[in-house]
């Protein structure tokens, strides 16, 4: 029984310790994943997107092509709902459709602030999400966004980064900025180049002196695309040098697979004031 006792106070001191350290870093976890709307068995890669998310309980998510329809819920308010996050849901969509498809920010905190930015061309679906939240008592904004992919010289997506990097101006106040989700094109091309100059592509700080470019590292899915790592999530010089890793990038047991993409994980500390404006 003294035995039992004793292991059962150390287990109980160690979860206080782990949990204590995070809570008193001054670091931001943020996920982004493409959900490849519902299709592939939605409910099966659902339960297998759930899991993931609650075993490592990111501060933010950041998703993208996420769906709505009749006889399917919103699929980011859902896992919001099972997770016990906020979620907000950006659509070009008119709220009384039943059918919307944009993307989403789920949150721990709740958001203070939050909008949205239609991106040119605005007869196209793409669009910009924001929220402003707190991670352990400071303030983040936060951005989500799926570019252009039809137009293979750059040129919608060079507008769209410069409709982006407008949206955070008008929004960001004096907060750290983290901007996620699916670029749709390699992280060197000439068209991102305006992001670059002011963010930090958080997956290559991570793994400095490593070819992010090549097949270990990619986020398209060779299961079903040629792949490419076109997921990605930036952050301002408030952060200091981030962890970052792939996820949901295996099958299961079945042999099925997430998502069409596999997500990115991100630990961003904080370090200082903002220095990219």
């Amino acid at each position: 029984m003294g035995r039992w006792w004793l292991a059962a106070m150390l287990a109980l001191l160690a979860g206080c310790a782990s949990t204590n350290a995070r809570d008193d870093a001054s670091a931001l976890e943020i996920v982004t994943l493409n959900l490849w709307h519902d299709r592939e068995d939605w409910p099966h890669r659902q339960a297998m997107i759930e899991a993931e998310l609650r075993r490592l309980s990111p501060d933010a998510i950041v998703l993208q092509e996420v769906l709505q329809r009749d006889g399917l819920p919103n699929q980011a308010e859902t896992l919001a709902q099972r997770l016990g996050y906020h979620a907000y849901f950006v659509s070009v969509d008119p709220t009384d459709r039943a059918r919307r498809y944009g993307n989403a920010i789920l949150t721990r905190e709740p958001a203070t602030k939050r909008g949205f930015r239609r991106l040119d061309p605005v007869n196209a679906y793409r669009i910009a999400g924001w929220v402003r939240t707190s991670v352990r008592g400071r303030e983040v904004n936060l951005y989500v966004v799926h570019l252009d992919f039809e137009d293979r010289s750059g040129a919608t997506r060079a507008r769209q980064i410069a409709d982006l990097l407008a949206f955070v101006d008008a929004t960001r106040g004096n907060a750290p900025v983290v901007i996620g989700g699916d670029f749709n094109v390699a992280a060197d091309a000439p068209e991102l180049a305006p992001l670059r100059a002011r963010f930090v592509d958080a997956y290559a700080a991570a793994h400095p002196g490593t070819d992010v470019e090549t097949l270990a590292h990619a986020t398209l899915n060779p299961r079903f695309n040629p792949p490419a790592r076109i997921d990605r999530i930036y952050g301002s010089a408030n952060f200091g040098t981030p962890d970052a890793r792939r996820i949901l990038d295996t099958p299961d047991a079945r042999g099925r697979w997430a998502s069409d993409h596999y997500g990115v994980w991100v630990r961003l500390p904080l370090v200082g004031d903002d220095a990219s404006r």
